[in-house]
């Protein structure tokens, strides 16, 4: 499998292998989209973004691998107690990581997070949908 992808599938287990405010399956793919009859369930889906390469001796280099972890819900009433609540989630989600080496891939160091834009305001708009995006950057050297 491919390094953004070993780096992906070891972000969904880890998800998997721990208790969060509230209760999801994380699944791997690569398009996180769902019809909005199935939106009533929290979708939680990890996908590989990217990897930037960059020398780090004459004969090393540097991999960093971006995966996002998306979370995405329709929202029965879009009230605020309903987002501050899948936005703890996102919180949760993003501060496990925090500085977290994988199981599976131990040679990955956690480099950053991101979540930004928190939300999609679009989403929140036109579909009452939650979607929030947390960006996951590892580094392996090889």
């Amino acid at each position: 499998m491919p390094l953004v992808s070993d780096i992906a599938e070891a972000v969904k287990n880890e998800l998997n292998s721990q208790s969060f405010s509230m209760p999801f399956t994380a699944a791997r793919g690569y398009l996180p989209s769902f019809e909005l009859p199935e939106m009533k369930d929290l979708h939680v889906t990890v996908v590989p973004n990217g990897i930037t390469m960059a020398a780090l001796g004459r004969d090393r280099a540097q991999y960093d691998c971006k995966v996002d972890v998306a979370v995405q819900k329709k929202l029965e009433d879009a009230g605020n107690a309903e987002v501050d609540a899948l936005m703890a989630l996102v919180e949760e989600i993003a501060e496990h990581f925090n500085r977290k080496r994988l199981l599976g891939v131990q040679e990955a160091a956690w480099v950053r997070t991101e979540n930004a834009p928190i939300y999609s305001q679009e989403h929140l708009s036109e579909l009452r949908q939650f979607t929030s995006v947390v960006t996951l950057a590892y580094r392996v050297a090889k």
